[in-house]
C-alpha cells in the first residue's frame, strides 16, 4: 500500500523571543525567497466573502517583477470558506491542498478534496469552497488573468490529484527528475501551467535555465540548493521562491529524501507589446 504523501503547510504562531533575527529570507532584482519561518500569524490577512479564513499572500502582480499571478496560501476552518470565492469574472484559478478536507463546488458540480488534491478553475465558472472534517483545510490557490484568443476554445474545469496523475521523466536524466504535468503542454486552450516538479536525491536540473517564463515555487517536500541568479540558495519544505521572467536558475536535490515543489509559470501566448 502505498503511504499518504505529507505535503508542507504555514506553521502559523509566532517565534519565541530569544529566536535569532537573521533567516534566509532575501528579495533582489531578480528573485525573492520567502522561507517557511517567515509565514507566521502577523503577515496573515482576510479577503471579503471568505468566513473563518485567514490567508498568506506569498505572489502578487508587481511592475517589472512577478506580473502575470497572484500565489496565496489558504487556511480555511471547519465549516468556513466561501459562496463568493472570486471577484474577478477574467481570473482563472488552480487549488491544489496540502491539508485537511474541502468541499469544492463547481457549477453546482461537488468534489470532495483531501491533501494532494488538485482543481483548475477556468475564468468566469461559478465555484464554492467549504472547510470539512475537524481540522483547518491548507490549500494554495493560484490566479492569472485568462487571455483568451480568438478561434481557440477556453479550457474546461476539472479535479484530480498528485496521486491521480503519474508523473513524467524528463529526458536523459535516469528517471531522477519528473514534473507531474496535470494538462496537455501542448493544449492551447491553458495559457498558464501549475505543475510538481520532482527530484530524487542527488537529482539535478543540469543547466542555468533562463526563460521568459516567470516562476513561483512552493517547496511540498525535501530540500535542495537552488541557484537563483548569481546566488546558491538553500530552501527546504515550506520555502517559496519567486522568480522574474529570465532570472537563471538550477537546483541540485541534496537529500535524504525526494524534493518536491508546486511550480507556476505562464505560456502559450504572444507577449503583449
Amino acid at each position: 500500500m502505498t503511504k499518504p504523501r505529507k505535503y508542507a503547510t504555514p506553521e502559523g504562531g509566532l517565534p519565541p523571543q530569544s529566536q535569532l533575527l537573521s533567516d534566509r529570507a532575501v528579495f533582489t532584482e531578480a528573485y525573492a525567497v520567502i522561507p517557511r519561518g517567515v509565514m507566521r500569524d502577523i503577515v496573515t490577512s482576510y479577503l471579503p466573502h471568505w468566513h473563518q479564513t485567514r490567508v498568506w499572500v506569498i505572489a502578487r502582480p508587481m511592475t517589472g517583477f512577478a506580473e502575470t499571478f497572484s500565489h496565496y496560501v489558504m487556511e480555511v476552518a471547519p465549516g468556513g470558506g466561501s459562496t463568493r470565492p472570486e471577484p474577478d469574472a477574467e481570473a482563472q484559478g488552480v487549488l491544489f491542498v496540502t491539508q485537511g478536507e474541502i468541499r469544492l463546488e463547481i457549477e453546482g458540480a461537488a468534489h470532495v478534496m483531501v491533501a494532494g488534491g488538485y482543481a483548475y478553475l477556468p475564468a468566469g465558472c461559478v465555484w464554492q469552497l467549504q472547510g470539512r472534517g475537524d481540522a483547518p483545510a491548507v490549500f494554495h490557490w493560484i490566479r492569472k488573468a485568462y487571455e483568451a484568443v480568438e478561434g481557440i476554445d477556453a479550457p474546461e474545469a476539472f479535479v484530480t490529484s498528485d496521486a491521480a496523475v503519474a508523473p513524467t521523466p524528463m529526458p536523459d536524466c535516469g528517471g531522477v527528475w519528473a514534473t507531474t504535468r496535470f494538462v496537455d503542454p501542448a493544449d492551447l486552450r491553458h495559457d498558464m501551467h501549475v505543475t510538481i516538479v520532482t527530484l530524487q536525491p542527488g537529482g539535478v536540473i543540469p543547466f542555468m535555465e533562463t526563460h521568459v517564463m516567470e516562476h513561483g515555487l512552493y517547496v511540498l517536500e525535501g530540500k535542495a540548493v537552488y541557484r537563483l541568479n548569481r546566488d546558491w540558495v538553500e530552501v527546504e519544505t515550506g520555502d517559496y521562491m519567486w522568480l522574474r521572467a529570465f532570472c537563471p536558475q538550477a537546483c541540485y536535490a541534496g537529500g535524504p529524501g525526494p524534493f518536491r515543489y508546486l511550480l507556476y509559470k505562464d505560456v502559450n501566448r504572444h507577449m503583449a507589446l
